[in-house]
């Protein structure tokens, strides 16, 4: 690397970024098919994720308290249409 430049972002692969956000990779993996998830990338047929993008994910559902009705919402696992509306 050259001095000083900046470092790119470090890549996760599926198994590292469910640990890095407290899920399985199975749940991540099923967050893509719905896409409900984080943004991935696909380098080489490899599903990897950038750190940012997993912590940007989970800032979505970030609250202050049970009232607090936040900015976002990280919605689960399933298919849209088994989806509450709200």
């Amino acid at each position: 690397m050259f001095e000083g430049a900046p470092m790119p972002p470090r890549l996760l692969r599926t198994s590292e970024a469910g640990r890095f956000l407290g899920l399985s990779g199975r749940t991540l993996e099923k967050h893509r098919t719905y896409g409900t998830g984080p943004t991935y990338r696909k380098i080489g047929g490899r599903v990897v994720y950038a750190i940012d993008d997993l912590q940007t994910w989970a800032d979505r559902g970030a609250k202050s308290s049970t009232s607090d009705p936040g900015q976002g919402r990280v919605l689960p696992a399933r298919p849209p249409e088994t989806l509450p509306f709200s």
